[in-house]
């Protein structure tokens, strides 16, 4: 009770996590605010613990950067009393640390497999239960009375809460008694593990209670076992209802039956919420971790490469085309997880290459444009991987891929890198499409991109003007491809001195984005933000001014506060504020914009550097 923040840890299915839940019942009213944190996978943990904005209203809770989000609700946490924090199923220290604020002035309990906590936590093992507990547990769950006979089924079962609860699910279900099931799963022990005195691990017990469980379901709802087999290759938490339901194409016969009829569906799905191998809840559904293990356990080699397929295919089909487009972040944020999972169950086996590759490319999109770069390289390079061995090395899809990986590369600040890649797909599309396909016009704009970057302007410039003429030739001249290439030629005339020809480049790509996406998307402010930088350059600092604080205005309502694009536009209106004599307007502009870059780009960034320089020059 001393220990302000507390773990408990104990084998997978201890009953750590019921132990805790009965902790927050008990003593809930004791606390202004209880708050569950899933804390196995980074990403559920970061939701939910960013999520507790909203339940305290706090201003940043829309925020679309978790991390700002974050570190509101930890300020809040800091300057609060008589919360209860409960991290389940948290890997390790260093994955919680974060998350805690430097003075806790509340409680928090950690549920872990891990035992060593060191400084951070008062650790506490959780045992088995005593034999006396686990067969009343029995005799309560089943409604049994043979106290012997449960006493020996709960001392097969190794007294473990879930191998328990699941023996008396099965228990209660079927009528059995004690005796028969005893007999029953000592029989399906043999057979798994060969000896009678091999120890009862724990993920042995449960699924040779699962083994029995599943039987029973088969034949009280033949579709059952199919649900299972997709569960089981997506994250364990919040599986959209949907995700099941819109599915149209690339379900097993047997599956597609099933999902396509509500009455069998309910049907499934009751059948595994009585054995309690599944969990409904609003419009999602939730599989213990356990549970998915051991279902994929109990499938052969072809039936899990098949099962891995139809998992990654449903999130792929659910996935948005155009996840980098800030109104499908909320869709991308929920499927993320599934993605990550079912995209690399199948790499792993193998399975639904085009799916898994194209998958991990769409989550990459995602998380770049949410300015999660790290994330986002990962993401690509297991693409690219995919795409390799199922293509081979010099494949369209591989450039894209290799594209891709390229453009997260330059936002890292590796130049070097980046150009390679870009050289790369360039040489992938030329032999595949010919010169002037646009697949070919897309890797030569990022080339001069990244080449402008290096200070090779006039490269730069050839193949920003090559990219045009292709784009232009394909799509016409009013089109967003187009006006990608005509604003990145401006760029560069800006730099060579053409501040002239710049400031029309920039104007005609701006009347374009404006007509294709109207005047407050972020591709626009990027127009609005480079003819800001022209017209500074011009001697004109209140146009600029105006320029950039539309281009900020947008952004903010995008991205929010701290985003990469915001911090370029208030570093340049720090510049017209400096040119414009508010050295004070200026200062707090850098500094904001040094910070942004800061924590997503690091010290050694170029932009970061960049605007440390632009700080700096104030004196």
């Amino acid at each position: 009770p001393a220990a302000l923040t507390q773990a408990i840890h104990g084998l997978g299915g201890v009953g750590k996590t019921g132990l805790a839940v009965e902790y927050a019942y008990r003593h809930g009213p004791e606390y202004s605010l209880v708050w569950w944190l899933r804390s196995e996978e980074p990403v559920a943990l970061a939701a939910d613990y960013a999520a507790l904005a909203r339940e305290l209203d706090l201003k940043e809770k829309d925020h679309p950067d978790q991390g700002v989000v974050a570190a509101a609700v930890r300020r809040w946490l800091g300057q609060h009393e008589g919360w209860l924090l409960i991290f389940d199923n948290a890997p390790a220290p260093r994955e919680v640390a974060g998350y805690l604020p430097g003075q806790v002035l509340g409680r928090v309990l950690i549920t872990s497999r891990n035992p060593e906590w060191g400084s951070l936590a008062a650790a506490l093992q959780v045992p088995v239960l005593p034999p006396d507990k686990a067969v009343d547990f029995l005799l309560r769950r089943t409604g049994g009375t043979d106290r012997d006979a449960a006493a020996r089924v709960a001392e097969a079962l190794g007294r473990l809460p879930l191998a328990l609860e699941q023996a008396g699910a099965y228990i209660s279900e079927t009528k059995m008694p004690f005796a028969k099931y005893l007999k029953l799963f000592q029989t399906r022990r043999e057979e798994l593990w060969g000896e009678e005195k091999t120890p009862l691990d724990y993920e042995h017990t449960v699924a040779t209670t699962w083994s029995l469980a599943l039987e029973r379901i088969k034949q009280e709802a033949p579709g059952a076992g199919e649900l299972l087999n997709v569960c089981a290759y997506l994250a364990p938490d919040d599986m959209p209802l949907a995700l099941f339901r819109e599915a149209k194409e690339n379900l097993p016969g047997s599956f597609k039956a099933i999902v396509a009829d509500d009455l069998a569906w309910n049907r499934a799905v009751a059948a595994l919420r009585r054995y309690s191998l599944l969990e409904v809840g609003d419009e999602a559904l939730t599989m213990h971790r356990l549970v998915q293990q051991v279902v994929q356990d109990r499938l052969t080699g072809e039936d899990r490469k098949k099962w891995a397929g139809v998992a990654v295919r449903l999130v792929n089909r659910a996935f948005p085309y155009d996840s980098d487009e800030v109104d499908n972040w909320p869709v991308c944020a929920r499927l993320l997880p599934h993605a990550l999972a079912a995209a690399g169950h199948a790499q792993d086996l193998q399975a639904a290459p085009a799916a898994a590759g194209r998958l991990f490319n769409q989550a990459g999109l995602y998380l770049r444009d949410r300015a999660e770069f790290s994330q986002a390289r990962q993401a690509y390079e297991r693409a690219l991987a995919i795409d390799e061995a199922a293509y081979g090395p010099n494949h369209p899809e591989v450039a894209i891929d290799v594209n891709n990986l390229g453009s997260v590369l330059q936002d890292l600040g590796d130049l070097a890198g980046a150009k390679a890649h870009f050289e790369r797909a360039l040489a992938i599309d030329e032999a595949a499409y010919g010169p002037n396909h646009p697949a070919v016009a897309r890797d030569v704009n990022n080339l001069g991109s990244v080449l402008k970057d290096l200070g090779d302007l006039a490269g730069a410039k050839a193949h920003f003007e090559r990219a045009l003429a292709i784009a232009e030739a394909a799509y016409g001249p009013n089109h967003p491809t187009v006006a990608t290439d005509v604003n990145n030629l401006g760029g560069v005339l800006k730099e060579l001195g053409d501040l002239a020809g710049a400031k029309a480049h920039f104007e005609r790509a701006l009347t374009i984005d404006e007509a294709a996406y109207g005047p407050h998307h972020p591709q626009v402010a990027a127009g609005v933000n480079n003819l800001g930088g022209v017209l500074k350059a011009l001697g004109d600092p209140a146009g600029a001014k105006a320029h950039f604080e539309r281009a900020l205005t947008i952004d903010e309502a995008a991205y929010g506060p701290d985003h990469p694009a915001v911090a370029r536009d208030v570093n340049n209106l720090g510049g017209v504020l400096k040119d414009l004599g508010d050295p004070a307007g200026a200062r707090a502009c850098y500094e904001r914009a040094f910070a942004i870059c800061k924590h997503f780009l690091g010290e050694d960034h170029p932009d970061t550097r960049l605007v440390r320089g632009n700080l700096e020059s104030l004196g």
